[in-house]
């Protein structure tokens, strides 16, 4: 059974815990004082009390009631009293002493106690402070770390503790030891990017530069440049895979370079740009913004927005029309590119923010992009520290909303 509620922090527990322990012990000991106490001062009253009946001299029989009736006592208000007044005076005033002692044995007792508890307390608090210290190095290591703005940055940082070969050392030791294997993994990966980078498209530009060789040969066959001409698309997929690779990976690993934008720009500009491929594909684009201000990569962002209208285009239907607003909203810098296109199931909506995933789960498509573009979308808002959600349009398509912050 837990008896300290969860929400305290470790320290003000040890402490909690020490003070009780402490305040228990004490208590204990107080109670044990207190009894041997007032049985010690019963064992004096009985002596005292048999003092007073000890027979004289002579041995006499009548010893007794004849002391008694000899002595007297004199009370500090001057009374002289003998025989049994004397000896109830005598004992009323043992029994006040015994009260006396008891009482102040309590209230000293408590106060001392509480002042030994207060004392406990911040000793407590001081000490578990110096054995939580390197615990705190730690959490700050790992903040530090967490708060890089790249997830591959800050990954060269160690805590390095030095002290005695406890628990907490050997927890710090093996944190040292994990960051150090997820900087060689994220190395060994900006590696592999680069080199498959250079790599892939080297082929890839020089296999295209073969095919329009010989494509514009003066004595190619009509089958030829057909050939050619389907060669041509292909690797230009494969390029545009390669690139959306790259910027996956970019976007979820880089450093973003933060400067101020306005949204507004970046959308007037993508549908500039995408204005020659949706004439083509029959579709219309529309803008709606006002003044979006943010702060972000500029590159990023309008690979963001690119990405969303391409894919209103791209998955659309012949006289359909794609709409991209930008408003600034609670804060907030917001995206919304609304397309008409296919009827979308809700429960598939997720699933299109997965890598190479599409809504007909055909991986062979050549003009409708490599379904990498709303992945590259929801990295970057993660990169921005943003997010996105998308949900079917009433009567076939998407909406989705990328909210950054203002």
């Amino acid at each position: 059974m837990r008896i300290l509620p969860n929400r305290l922090g470790l320290r003000a527990r040890l402490t909690l815990t020490y003070a009780g322990l402490f305040l228990l012990a004490g208590g204990l000991l107080l109670a044990v004082t207190y009894g041997l106490f007032v049985n010690q001062l019963d064992s004096g009253g009985s002596m005292i009390v048999k003092a007073t009946r000890l027979p004289g001299p002579g041995d006499d029989p009548d010893a007794l009631q004849q002391l008694l009736d000899t002595t007297y006592v004199e009370t500090q208000k001057g009374d002289v009293l003998t025989g049994p007044q004397a000896r109830d005076w005598l004992l009323a005033q043992r029994q006040e002493l015994q009260s006396a002692a008891a009482e102040s044995l309590l209230i000293q007792g408590a106060i001392a106690l509480v002042v030994v508890l207060i004392i406990a307390c911040v000793l407590g608090w001081f000490i578990s402070g110096r054995v939580l210290a390197p615990l705190h190095t730690v959490t700050a290591t790992a903040h530090r770390i967490s708060a890089a703005p790249a997830a591959d940055m800050g990954l060269g940082e160690r805590i390095e503790l030095k002290g005695p070969d406890d628990e907490v050392k050997e927890l710090a030791d093996a944190f040292d030891a994990m960051v150090g294997r997820l900087d060689r993994s994220f190395a060994g990966q900006r590696r592999f990017v680069a080199n498959a980078s250079h790599e892939l498209r080297t082929p890839l530009t020089v296999g295209r530069a073969m095919v329009e060789l010989a494509m514009h040969r003066p004595d190619a066959s009509s089958d030829l440049r057909t050939l050619g001409a389907d060669l041509l698309a292909l690797n230009a997929r494969h390029e545009a895979l390669i690139s959306g690779l790259l910027d996956l990976a970019g976007a979820e690993n880089g450093p973003i370079d933060r400067r101020p934008v306005d949204l507004a720009d970046i959308v007037e500009h993508v549908a500039d740009l995408t204005a020659p491929e949706a004439e083509s594909a029959g579709v219309e684009v529309r803008t709606d913004v006002g003044e979006t201000p943010t702060s972000g990569d500029a590159i990023l962002l309008e690979r963001l927005v690119a990405n969303l209208v391409e894919n209103g285009i791209r998955h659309n239907v012949a006289g359909g029309w794609v709409e991209a607003r930008c408003r600034s909203v609670d804060e907030h810098a917001e995206v919304v590119v609304t397309n008409t296109g296919p009827e979308v199931p809700a429960y598939e909506v997720a699933e299109l923010f997965q890598p190479f995933r599409r809504l007909d789960r055909d991986r062979i498509v050549v003009d409708r992009g490599v379904g990498l573009g709303l992945s590259i979308v929801e990295a970057i808002a993660r990169a921005h520290h943003g997010s996105v959600t998308a949900q079917p349009r009433e009567g076939g398509g998407l909406v989705v909303q990328v909210r950054v912050p203002g």
